[in-house]
């Protein structure tokens, strides 16, 4: 039992030095490989290409790298001719695939955690999680409304309880209802259960002024993500012998390049303009559009409003022109709009890609678009529940009958993130007895983002070597950081990218876990990092004083 524990930390160890997220039996040489593959992609057209593989320090743990290098290697081969599954006779497009927001840094986070349980010595005495966008895990509270509904449904002897408001119980027995057997244990629809479908297209036409939405367009799925991967694969198709092609801004969530790599299609970069509060240039769209031509048949146009991990709202005025662009280079629209209720910036104000389309008529009002939405952002922050949607419009009815054929391979979403979905497009209204308390939790939540999103912003523009726009939406910020030449030198000395290597003495020294811009993707020359806002306020000024402090000593080691 302790070989095999020291045999599973051997091999993620020294996965993560060989550029990996997880080291598979029989091979050290595929961290090698994929570095290879990027190094190979023409830097313009894949941005991402700077998403470097990434080193995990051993030299707190006992075991060296060659040691378990040499433990791992034996126990593999020793067993290889009993495998029917070895690394060469997988999916190749798993190897390429990386997702940097749960990688080396965080595997190393999770170790420290342990260390810290087992009673090791820390300049610090907890891992702060600022790596990923987990509003609960770093203290927000759930929404009253949201969990009294969720609780009925999944046991309905609740409903005799007199503490839980009528509307409440109202909402849960209107899911009940839709639900086969009256169960939220039961399959459900692959497309969803079809009264909360109802519901998600009355939310869409409140949102955008009375524009109609039809409930038979609207997808339910486990988080966006559910919705965006099945979609995707649905235009995974080659075209005149080349790859589709997706586009997607640079930095970006890794959500997509990860996708992309899986499903063996081809990443087309375009760099959001860092300069004009990361907003997104229509001659970079062309330029980066001209240049995956050449290797791809561009299919998709990704975009993130408002941004992950820039944090940027888009104006009206830019996604009008997004949107010409698309139907002029017949691309299909897909609007990662998750962070809609996520709007901070005075004069900033979310509009939907939908509602634009329709408001500027024909010929655009006819063209294709995908947009999603989760419970798991927002002010609800459900992210373990995993409930969201997908609106699917203009889409050719044939088209649409395949991707229904396509999700009903999956079952169903799973039936609690549908009920928590039902909760935000159906919250409670004014003159119900919930009301009061639903709308003051929700706005208290919104408000201290917003405080929180200028507390980051305002702290990293104070910082010598930092610079950092507005967070205008979403849950991030994403400032540049400019490292000394020295700083550089170490990195390249320790195999890693500057960001990455600052990451890390970050972590080490403080407690603090982030995202490095190499993990997103970033402009040649540029060093960035992603931090999330959600530590509650007083967390994250702690978070933000030690932020401060380790920097000005590593400035004081490298200058």
């Amino acid at each position: 039992m302790t070989f095999s524990f020291t045999l599973a930390f051997c091999q993620r160890s020294v996965a993560a030095s060989r550029g990996t997220s997880l080291l598979r039996p029989g091979s050290f040489s595929i961290g090698r490989a994929a570095s290879t593959l990027r190094q190979s992609l023409p830097t313009r057209l894949a941005p991402a290409a700077s998403v470097t593989p990434t080193t995990i320090n051993l030299h707190r743990h006992p075991i060296s790298q060659l040691q378990c290098s040499t433990m791992a290697t034996t126990a593999c081969s020793q067993q290889q001719h009993q495998r029917c599954v070895s690394i060469d006779n997988i999916n190749p497009a798993i190897k390429t695939m990386e997702y940097a927001v749960r990688g080396p840094l965080v595997a190393r986070a999770a170790v420290i955690e342990k260390e810290l349980e087992e009673g090791a010595s820390k300049p610090f005495k907890e891992v702060i999680r600022a790596n990923i966008g987990d509003c609960h895990a770093m203290g927000q509270p759930p929404i009253t409304f949201i969990r009294q509904v969720l609780g009925l449904v999944s046991y309905p002897p609740l409903f005799d309880d007199p503490n839980i408001p009528a509307d409440a119980k109202q909402r849960a027995r209107g899911i009940l209802a839709g639900c086969k057997g009256g169960s939220v244990g039961s399959y459900s629809d692959s497309a969803g259960i079809e009264v909360i479908r109802r519901h998600v297209a009355e939310y869409i036409q409140r949102r955008d002024g009375g524009i109609e939405a039809d409930w038979q367009n609207v997808i339910l799925s486990a988080g966006a993500s559910g919705g965006i991967k099945v979609l995707m694969a649905l235009l995974r198709c080659p075209i005149d012998g080349k790859k589709p092609g997706v586009l997607i801004p640079i930095p970006q969530y890794p959500l997509y390049s990860a996708t992309i790599a899986e499903f063996d299609m081809e990443q087309i970069g375009y760099y959001l303009d860092e300069s004009n509060k990361w907003g997104l240039d229509i001659g970079e769209l062309e330029r980066s559009l001209a240049e995956g031509r050449k290797v791809a048949a561009p299919r998709i146009l990704v975009v993130i409003n408002p941004g992950n991990p820039t944090g940027q709202v888009l104006s009206r005025d830019n996604i009008e022109q997004i949107i010409k662009f698309a139907h002029r280079e017949r691309l299909v629209l897909f609007a990662d709009e998750v962070y809609q209720d996520n709007v901070y910036e005075s004069g900033s104000r979310f509009h939907s890609f939908k509602k634009v389309m329709m408001e500027m008529g024909e010929p655009y009002n006819k063209m294709e678009l995908c947009s999603f939405m989760s419970c798991s952002k927002g002010y609800m922050g459900e992210c373990g529940i995993r409930g969201g949607y997908a609106e699917i419009v203009n889409l050719c009815p044939d088209v649409r009958a395949m991707l229904l054929k396509c999700i009903s391979a999956q079952l169903c979403p799973t039936t609690a993130g549908q009920a928590v979905l039902d909760c935000v497009v159906n919250p409670p209204q004014p003159g119900e007895p919930s009301y009061e308390q639903f709308i003051s939790e929700k706005q208290k939540v919104l408000d201290s983002l917003k405080d929180r999103a200028e507390l980051v912003a305002n702290t990293f523009n104070s910082i010598e070597g930092f610079s950092c726009n507005p967070v205008q939406g979403a849950m991030y910020a994403f400032p540049q950081i400019r490292l000394p030449p020295k700083a550089l030198e170490a990195a390249k000395k320790d195999g890693k990218p500057a960001d990455t290597f600052y990451a890390f003495r970050l972590l080490e020294e403080t407690g603090i876990c982030i995202v490095p811009g190499s993990g997103f993707g970033q402009r040649p020359g540029t060093y960035h990092f992603r931090t999330t806002i959600l530590p509650q306020t007083e967390k994250l000024k702690e978070m933000l004083g030690l932020f401060k402090a380790f920097h000005e000593k590593f400035l004081q080691k490298y200058k």
